[in-house]
């Protein structure tokens, strides 16, 4: 596909994403409804974006597509909550725009990681790409252990973590390789993310 015409389909998707994770945190039970409203899971949209849609565009095109499908995601999950049937709107603007400004460093990242991850000749860009975003998901597991005592929760995103580096790597050194690197993502996103976010 040409990277012209993937941006449709990253704010299609970005948008659609956006209003599934607010239905979802309505249809998954007790404390499990956060897994939807999760970065890891926000940030696919990019991470997607950058592998699938500008696979065989430049990486600057899937910085740009990783872009508007974070930003997609945003209004999708802000606009569903403010104009969706049975909702009590989005409140105070702090949240959205906090997300969009979010958005505007995340989607970026994660376009470029799932452009490298899908077409990185070179081994450490694969690695890199693939580590970051499976990093994400021990950023939360992280999160779920210390902060929020929702032990299941963290199982569940370590378990992502270790399998998308396991399985989306290509061969048995970039898997061990990834698997390092993720973990040490997941350190350093808990750092720059996470603990500022829990400061606001």
């Amino acid at each position: 596909m040409r990277g012209e015409s993937g941006i449709v389909p990253a704010v299609a998707g970005g948008l659609l994403l956006g209003v599934f994770t607010n239905l979802a945190q309505g249809w998954l039970p007790g404390s499990w409804n956060q897994i939807a409203n999760s970065g890891a899971v926000w940030s696919a949209a990019a991470f997607a974006t950058g592998a699938l849609l500008y696979r065989r565009a430049s990486v600057v095109r899937a910085v740009i597509g990783g872009l508007a499908a974070e930003i997609s995601l945003v209004v999708g999950y802000y606009g569903y909550a403010e104009y969706g049937y049975g909702r009590d709107g989005m409140g105070a603007l702090y949240w959205p725009l906090l997300w969009l400004g979010m958005a505007c460093v995340a989607g970026p990242l994660f376009g470029a990681a799932g452009h490298w991850w899908r077409n990185g000749l070179n081994p450490a860009r694969r690695v890199a790409g693939l580590a970051a975003f499976a990093g994400l998901f021990g950023m939360e597991g992280l999160h779920y252990a210390w902060i929020l005592h929702y032990a299941p929760q963290a199982w569940a995103c370590f378990a992502c973590s270790v399998l998308l580096s396991l399985s989306m790597a290509r061969t048995h050194k970039e898997r061990a390789l990834t698997l390092g690197a993720a973990v040490a993502f997941s350190f350093l996103a808990y750092a720059l993310v996470m603990l500022p976010l829990g400061g606001l």
